[in-house]
């Protein structure tokens, strides 16, 4: 089977390299050792071999990709959900090796499985859709779409953020261990010995999620449960999820069911207020009374979901949030609207709360989220540990 070429240097404004690009990035999500190196050794194989075979680009992916037959598996996984969904548009092996800006698209063939199906010059792909969907803002997704991205959620990889522990380990620098080093000496008989180094250990540190479930962010509160529920899934011991709308409701609980459709639900069912009225500011205030003092926000990293629509005591809000600040390592702010072109920060209630915010990152989108990730794990204080 072929198919007739379309538009070979670009289509939908999506080439070849962010396509093949994106696949690589997705495998290192996906826990693979995927490095720079490998990526663009892929992408040479691939411009190479041409994109008119699925089995080329497999192959070359699995060449370049892969450290370890343990690699495989989540390879073959990785491989199948990025190019095995829909049909894409199709592109000449030559059109592809006078340019590597051509979309790429795959036969939907199982990996490997060395067929050629007659479709030598076909290449079709769901890639770019799925890499389009990552950009799109999740409140105006329609039912397929948001189907599509609830499946993607599973690619996102946290990173709890860390904090300095009691204890030293050894280490191949840092300070030297004096008695680690007299004791190896000693085994040597008093011969010289190599020296041991130590440095302090790392422990996770806690992380706070307050996720507004009020009417004005009803389009976004599924998707940000759903990533509050990787958080939990990924550190259930150190991850604490509340929402906040007319009142504060604890539901790490339920978000700590491993399926994470069972886990919305029944996170739904707990929640009184959802899609109701805002009372931000005094949500805020009795978690600090009845959470927050008593040690879950202290040291912690605090993540605000909300558009913060505070309209009756946007003060409050902020006196809150100040308040909050005194005892977090860390708050950090996320606004679904902050990625939008043209938004300007001029709400009261956010207004009130940016002098005490350490991070004001957008989130209205699978690709913000993987940037909010990226913020949590990398939350430090200027200066500080």
């Amino acid at each position: 089977m072929s198919s007739p070429v379309q538009q070979p240097h670009q289509v939908d404004g999506w080439d070849a390299a962010q396509t093949l690009g994106g696949f690589a990035r997705a495998c290192r999500a996906a826990g693979m050792p995927v490095t720079a190196d490998r990526e663009r050794t892929f992408l040479s194989a691939c411009a190479a071999l041409g994109l008119a075979r699925r089995d080329d680009v497999y192959w070359a992916g699995r060449a370049t990709l892969t450290a370890s037959p343990a690699d495989v598996e989540p390879y073959d996984r990785v491989f199948t959900g990025w190019f095995g969904g829909r049909p894409m548009h199709a592109v000449s092996q030559h059109e592809v090796a006078r340019s590597t800006t051509v979309q790429a698209a795959l036969e939907e063939s199982a990996p490997g499985d060395g067929k050629d199906g007659g479709s030598e010059d076909v290449v079709r792909a769901a890639a770019s859709t799925e890499e389009v969907l990552r950009h799109r803002d999740v409140a105006g997704l329609s039912p397929a779409d948001r189907a599509a991205l609830r499946r993607q959620f599973a690619t996102l990889r946290p990173r709890p953020p860390t904090r300095p522990a009691r204890r030293h380990v050894p280490a191949h620098h840092g300070t030297v261990d004096g008695r680690a080093t007299a004791r190896l000496h000693l085994r040597h008989l008093g011969e010289p010995a190599r020296i041991r180094y130590r440095r302090r250990g790392r422990r996770a540190r806690k992380v706070v999620l307050l996720v507004d479930v009020s009417g004005s962010m009803s389009a976004y509160a599924d998707a940000l449960l759903r990533l509050a529920h990787v958080m939990v899934q990924a550190a259930p011991r150190t991850t604490e999820v509340f929402t906040v709308g007319t009142r504060l409701t604890h539901v790490t609980r339920a978000l700590r069911e491993r399926d994470p459709d069972r886990a919305l639900l029944a996170a739904g069912e707990a929640v009184p207020d959802w899609s109701g009225g805002t009372r931000l500011g005094e949500s805020v205030g009795v978690f600090l009374r009845r959470f927050g003092r008593r040690g879950m926000a202290r040291g912690a990293v605090v993540v605000i979901f909300s558009d913060g629509w505070e309209r009756e005591r946007p003060e409050l809000l902020g006196e809150q949030v100040r308040r909050l600040r005194t005892l977090a390592h860390r708050v950090v702010w996320v606004n679904p609207h902050r990625g939008k072109t043209g938004y300007l920060p001029v709400q009261a209630g956010i207004v009130a709360c940016l002098p005490h915010v350490d991070a004001f990152v957008a989130g209205h989108s699978l690709a913000a989220f993987e940037e909010v990730l990226d913020v949590v794990a990398g939350a430090q204080r200027p200066g500080g540990p």
